[in-house]
This record gives C-alpha cells, sequence and structure tokens, in this order.
C-alpha cells in the first residue's frame, strides 16, 4: 500500500515537471490573455495594441480610433435604449388612430412659448405645416401635433439647446405621453459620443430625425429626414444642375470628396482613410485638418501637405465634374453634401453604415446612389467603375427628380413626411412605391383621388393605358339674365355635335335660379345642371357627374365649331398630362415694377391656355381643390380672371412642361382675351389683379412654375394647297 502511494506521488510529481518544462510559455500567455481579457471587459480595448491585431492602417490612424475619451458600444446601446424607452412602439400600439377618424388628417401646432425663441430653421418647419393643407387652429380636430419648442438641436453644448423639455412637455395637457404627436430633430447626442440621445424622453411620439441610427429607428413610426442647413429655402428651392430631358457631358473626375477630416473622436475614422483611393486624376479625394479651435494639437505627419492640396480645388467645381461624390460619416451619420450631392446630379457614394438613409420607407435609394461599407473603402473605385454609362445616366436622372421632388425646400421636407405618415393611416389607400419613385412624384398623387395609375395622367406611356375616347363639356354660366343667352345656345349644339363628347354639365352660377328642363336645347348627349355657389374657384371642383378623363372647360360665351373641339381633343388624348386649348396668355417680368405680369397680345410665346376654351384631365380638378391650401383658392376668389392662371401654374408645377395652342378659326374672336386687354377702368382693374395674381402665386411656391413655349398644333395639310376632299378639319382655314 505505501509502494502504491509512493508511486502515484512520483507520477504526480513528474507531469508538474514536463508540463513546467514544455508548457511554461503557453501557461503564461493564457495568464497574459486573462488579464487582457478582464481589462477589456472594464474598458473598449486599445487597437494600437499590435500584439492583439494585426492592421495595415499607420499608427497614427490607429491611436485616434483607440480614443479612450469614446464610450463604449455598451455605453452607447444604453443611451439608445434610455432615449427610445418604446422601442417597439408601432402605429398600432402607441398611435390613437380614432383621433383621426372624425377630421381626417389635421395636424396642429403648439403655440410657441413666451420667451423660449425657436431657431430660423424650426420656424421654417413650423411655417410649412400652418401653410399646409393638413393645419388645423384647433386642437379638438387635431390627428398629430408638433410642438412649438424647438427640439431640432439636442446638443447640450449648442447654443439653440432648450432646457427642461421633458420638464415642460408633461405639463401640456395634450403631451398625453407623447401619443399622437411628431418631433422633430436634426442635431442628437453632444461630444464625445454623439449617440442619439435627446436629453427628453420621447414617450409614444414619433420622431422625424436626421442621422437617425437603423438600430434606433422604429420602421413604420419613426421618419428619418435629411439634415439640411439654416440656409435652405423655406419654399421652392433651386433647381438641379441638370435639366430635364438632357444628358449630360462626360465628367472630368469619377470619384471626388473634400471636407474635413477629424483627427480624433467618432467619425474619424473613414475620413482618414480617404486618403488611401485618391490618385490625383480621375478620384480626388481632398481632406484639411483645420477643424476645431485645437486642430494643432492633434495634427498627425500627413496634415501640413493635406491642407495645402486642399486649397487647389474649388469645391462647387468638383460637384460640377464628378459623376461620382463621396458622401463619408461626420461626427453624426448624417451630412450636408447628401443634399449638395443630389442638387448636383452627383451620385451619392454612402460611406456611414447604420444610417437610415431619408424617406427611406418611400423612396427607392438603389436607384439614385451607392451604398457603400465604411469596411470596404478600396473597393468603391473599382465598383463604381464598372457601372454602366446607362445605369449612371438613370442615377443622375433620378437624383434630379428626388431632389426636385422631397428635398429642394424646408416645404417639401415637411410634407413629404407628413404624406408617409398619412400613407401609414389608410394601408389601404396609401401611395405604392411606384408612385413615390416616379414622376411628379408622391406629394402630387393623391390616393384619395385612386390607387389605380391608369386614372392619373402621367402613366399612359410607361404602362400602356390610354385616356378615355370621350370628354365631358362643362360650361360656366354667370349670366345675370337668368336665361339662356344665344351664345350657350350654339356652344351646346356646336359641342354636342362633335363625335367624343359623351355629355355636358352646365355649372349655374348665376343670382337667379336655372331654367326648367324644357327651356334647354335638345342634344344628342346627356345634359346635367349643377347649382353653383357663385364662386371663381368652384369650376375646378372634383364634381362627381364627371365620369371622363377629358374635360372641356369653356365659358358661357366662347364661341367654337364642332370641327376645333374635334382637333382639340385629338391633341390632348396625346398630351393628357397638359392643357391643351384655344385662346393664350404669356407671362413676363415687369422689371420696372418688380412684379410679374401677363398679356393677351398675339406674340411668338405662350405660357397660359385660358380655361374658357382648353380640355385638361378631370384629375387636375382634385389637385387644385385638395392639394392647394385654402388660402391660394380664397385668393382665386377674390380677384377676377385668377381661377385660370392658378390652374395653369398647377399643372406647370407638376409637370414642368408648358401648355399647348391649337389652331382656331380667325374668325372666331377670343373674346376673352380681348376683354382682358380692353381699355377704360374695367380693362385696367383687371390686368392689375392678374398682376397680383402672378405675383402672389410666385410667393407661394417660392419661383415662377409657368413655363414659356413658341408651338402651336395644327391638323396635317393646314392650308396646304390641295383639294378641301383630302383635308379633315377644312373648316378650320375659314
Amino acid at each position: 500500500m505505501q509502494t502504491r502511494k509512493k508511486y502515484i506521488f512520483l507520477t504526480f510529481l513528474a507531469s508538474w515537471l514536463l508540463l513546467f518544462l514544455f508548457g511554461g510559455d503557453q501557461l503564461r500567455r493564457f495568464a497574459f490573455f486573462s488579464g487582457r481579457r478582464a481589462e477589456a471587459r472594464r474598458s473598449w480595448p486599445r487597437w494600437t495594441d499590435r500584439s492583439l491585431l494585426k492592421s495595415f492602417a499607420t499608427p497614427e490612424e490607429l491611436q485616434r480610433d483607440g480614443d479612450p475619451s469614446l464610450p463604449s458600444p455598451r455605453e452607447r446601446r444604453a443611451a439608445r435604449l434610455s432615449a427610445h424607452r418604446s422601442s417597439r412602439c408601432r402605429m398600432e400600439t402607441c398611435f390613437d388612430l380614432s383621433r383621426c377618424e372624425r377630421h381626417g388628417f389635421k395636424v396642429f401646432t403648439y403655440p410657441q412659448e413666451r420667451g423660449q425663441p425657436v431657431s430660423e430653421t424650426y420656424g421654417k418647419i413650423l411655417r410649412s405645416i400652418e401653410r399646409s393643407r393638413y393645419h388645423t387652429p384647433r386642437p379638438e380636430e387635431a390627428c398629430l401635433f408638433v410642438l412649438g419648442i424647438d427640439t431640432l438641436d439636442r446638443d447640450r453644448l449648442s447654443g439653440h439647446y432648450v432646457r427642461n423639455v421633458d420638464e415642460k412637455i408633461r405639463g401640456f395637457p395634450l403631451w398625453n405621453g407623447g401619443r399622437n404627436h411628431l418631433i422633430f430633430n436634426l442635431y442628437s447626442g453632444t461630444w464625445p459620443g454623439y449617440g442619439g440621445e435627446l436629453g427628453f424622453d420621447v414617450g409614444h411620439a414619433m420622431l422625424a430625425k436626421a442621422s437617425f441610427d437603423s438600430r434606433s429607428f422604429r420602421p413604420g413610426f419613426d421618419v428619418s429626414i435629411p439634415l439640411f442647413p439654416k440656409e435652405h429655402p423655406q419654399r421652392g428651392g433651386d433647381r438641379g444642375w441638370l435639366h430635364q430631358h438632357s444628358v449630360p457631358p462626360k465628367k472630368k473626375y469619377l470619384l471626388v470628396f473634400k471636407g474635413k477630416r477629424y483627427l480624433t473622436g467618432i467619425g474619424s475614422g473613414t475620413r482618414n482613410a480617404l486618403h488611401h483611393i485618391h490618385n490625383g486624376k480621375d478620384i480626388v479625394s481632398l481632406t484639411t485638418c483645420k477643424h476645431g479651435k485645437d486642430w494643432e494639437k492633434h495634427k498627425d505627419t500627413r496634415c501640413d501637405k493635406d491642407n495645402v492640396d486642399y486649397e487647389r480645388f474649388d469645391y462647387q467645381e468638383l460637384l460640377h465634374n464628378s459623376t461620382f461624390c463621396i458622401v463619408p460619416r461626420g461626427r453624426r451619420l448624417g451630412s450636408f453634401r447628401f443634399l449638395e450631392a443630389l442638387q448636383a446630379a452627383c451620385i451619392p457614394v454612402l460611406l456611414s453604415d447604420g444610417w437610415e438613409l431619408p424617406f427611406a420607407e418611400a423612396i427607392d435609394w438603389g436607384k439614385a446612389a451607392v451604398v457603400g461599407s465604411e469596411r470596404l473603402l478600396l473597393q468603391i473605385p473599382s465598383a463604381v467603375r464598372c457601372i454602366h454609362p446607362e445605369r449612371v445616366l438613370a442615377f443622375q436622372q433620378q437624383t434630379q427628380f428626388l431632389w426636385d421632388a422631397y428635398f429642394s425646400s424646408v416645404d417639401k421636407i415637411v410634407h413629404t413626411t407628413l404624406e408617409i405618415i398619412k400613407d401609414r393611416l389608410s394601408p389601404h389607400r396609401s401611395r405604392s412605391r411606384f408612385l413615390w419613385n416616379a414622376l411628379p412624384g408622391g406629394l402630387l398623387v393623391l390616393p384619395d383621388f385612386s390607387t389605380h395609375l391608369g386614372d392619373f395622367p402621367f402613366y399612359y406611356l410607361q404602362h400602356g393605358y390610354s385616356p378615355s375616347k370621350k370628354f365631358t363639356a362643362f360650361i360656366r354660366a354667370v349670366s345675370q339674365a337668368g336665361s339662356l343667352s344665344q351664345p350657350i345656345l350654339r356652344l351646346i349644339q356646336a359641342v354636342s355635335g362633335s363625335q367624343y363628347c359623351a355629355q355636358i354639365v352646365v355649372l349655374w352660377s348665376c343670382e337667379k335660379p336655372p331654367p326648367p328642363s324644357g327651356k334647354w336645347p335638345q342634344s344628342s348627349v346627356p345634359l346635367t345642371i349643377i347649382q353653383g355657389r357663385r364662386k371663381l374657384s368652384e369650376r375646378f371642383f372634383p364634381f362627381g357627374a364627371i365620369q371622363t378623363d377629358a374635360v372641356l372647360s369653356l365659358d358661357e360665351d366662347t364661341s367654337l365649331s364642332t370641327s376645333e373641339v374635334d382637333f382639340a381633343f385629338s391633341v390632348w388624348r396625346s398630351f393628357p398630362e397638359r392643357i391643351v386649348g384655344f385662346p393664350t396668355q404669356s407671362h413676363f417680368w415687369d422689371a420696372e415694377r418688380g412684379r410679374w405680369g401677363s398679356t393677351s397680345k398675339w406674340t411668338n410665346e405662350l405660357s397660359i391656355v385660358l380655361t374658357a376654351a382648353a380640355f385638361y384631365h378631370r384629375y387636375y380638378h382634385s389637385l387644385f381643390t385638395e392639394y392647394l391650401p385654402a388660402g391660394l383658392r380664397e385668393l382665386v376668389d377674390g380677384l377676377a380672371a385668377c381661377e385660370d392662371i392658378l390652374m395653369n401654374v398647377l399643372v406647370a408645377a407638376v409637370t414642368k412642361l408648358p401648355p399647348i395652342k391649337v389652331t382656331q378659326r380667325k374668325q372666331h374672336k377670343e373674346g376673352v382675351a380681348q376683354r382682358a386687354e380692353a381699355g377704360g377702368t374695367d380693362g385696367s382693374r383687371r390686368s392689375s389683379q392678374r398682376q397680383d395674381c402672378l405675383t402672389q402665386l410666385a410667393d407661394w411656391f417660392g419661383y415662377m412654375p409657368l413655363v414659356s413655349s413658341r408651338l402651336r398644333l395644327d391638323p396635317v395639310l393646314f392650308k396646304d394647297q390641295v383639294s378641301v376632299l383630302r383635308k379633315k378639319y377644312p373648316s378650320l382655314e375659314k
């Protein structure tokens, strides 16, 4: 027994000696890494330790990535969760849909607090909401609420930071834990982490936020908006640099970037690595270290050379002359250069991992931007070189469409946000993704009118649809006699004789009631009388009696023949998105008076077709009544000869195209145009009102949408020296 214990003890001792002799090095490494793991649990590891990670970056870049002042991922995640306690919010769980059932989608903006001014940018956002058709001054009618407290800048170091927001909003009787509230934010977090925290509990409120992290973004509830500067225009905005229907020339540069690089802190890694792809030929990547007050304390060996190269190129020139523009993250995920690249038709190459792109719920960014990865920066040049030229052109065209439709002004950014939220309330009547990503854009396509593409005037060619082969004649009668005049009787007879006329609708806008049915002329098409309210804008109301795609708008004293109507309708069917008609006007800028004016004189240009005799699509009735705010319709009712100008401005703003004039018999004098140019007090008053109308409309839209044209369409063989029997519309030459 003693011998057995002795052998066991010797075996155990020999095993320890062998382990010490041959495995000591492994034991020491094990102890080393155990200590390292314990240290890693206490703080974010410093990647400058070459024994832990083999790196291909320079030591200076690694040192900046290992800045110990930055919060760890766990700390950043805790900050996000504290900022979004209701991270599982959906429209069904955190939004009271019953508030929207009675009065529809209405938005109420809180009154601004005394002694608490808002920033210029937040003031623009509030004015955009108040100018929209959804605004209501009565909170009991509201479906959605927007705070009067400026929440755009939640950086504690900023001068616009508003303190004690939690206490203020909890005192609002309408707050209700944030339900049915929308909070706008452009800057969240502060140095050094720039996380997503806002500094107050948003509760069940929706966030319309720039630089949204996809990990804290609540799909179907929040809205990601772009980061835009305080100089961004309230309305209108500058047009894109690529003109419609034009092919851009081959650009000098393939890929460019010019901007600041951060020497320390979050966001420095990506920008510091951009110099690796710079070749000085078709790829230009320029950075400067001159950022912040103490940049010289942290400058590296590249700073002096980078600063010199940076000054050699002009930023706007690079935007104009490059096909692709790198859009890396800054301190936050978003960047001002994103919108700058869109406007310049420079295809954005996004390097911002985790960024929820603006309006991604509606916009297909795969058609307008290249979404890259910060970790695969060196593959970006080869990736963009592989894109086919036709695809590049499609990208550039889409950037211009998106810029003009959704991003060129604060109004469009805010209205897009509201429309996305409105679509969530009625998914069965919401816009399809196609409507958001095709001309004229989601803001100008009303799902309440229809969800079928064939009911709109914009998609016939793309989808093989065609407008209806009949039209509705819509005659506005304003005679004070209360009886049928000879001009309206002749007009009904001429229009009803057209083979394309489906029905005639008369809008009776007189003090006296309309004549009985026996007094109206007999016609081969149905005749409907609608009692009007004597408002100029009601001629464009979407009456249910109008069932055809085409509407022939007429005044009671308009003189037309059946041949003129037939020819004009055949022209309209080829251009269903435009106004096609007879009497015209042209607009001009009066430099002496500093205002817009119009003239009815026969010139070589036209930009307005009067709705006294014009074809257009019935959808524009819905757009006129439901898209435009009530203030513009009130303007029309208060100014004579303004309703047809507003309709032309609206159609031009939607299509970016001029109206079309068709030929008319010379013996038919354009009575409407002549009255507009008539002398005397009445003529001067109407001319002054037209000028006021144009000026106020240009101010509301932010620019002058009207487009001039020198085109008039005549029938084939018109006035040609051939037999009359060979001409389809010989009566037009009389």
